[in-house]
């Protein structure tokens, strides 16, 4: 079963940020995502909720709605940024 993406308005610009190449592998991974929710190198958050999956030195930050099969992406940055806030 394949997942519906949602990408958050903020995800959204965080991507569009990023320099051309990181982006092209961002959109990769997000769209691979989408059949699997929990590849390998994926890892649950543990001071919120949601999983992360790492792109070079980006993170993509997503929460999994296993009953409606819906992935919520809701933020991409740098791997020292994207926690805080």
């Amino acid at each position: 079963m394949v997942y519906r993406l949602e990408i958050s308005h903020t995800a959204h610009r965080q991507i569009r940020r990023l320099p051309a190449q990181t982006q092209e592998r961002v959109n990769k991974t997000i769209a691979r995502l989408s059949e699997n929710p929990r590849p390998p190198g994926a890892k649950k958050l543990t001071a919120r909720d949601g999983y992360r999956v790492r792109v070079g030195d980006y993170r993509i930050l997503y929460q999994i709605d296993d009953g409606a099969k819906v992935l919520i992406i809701y933020r991409v940055m740098a791997r020292g940024d994207v926690y805080r806030a």
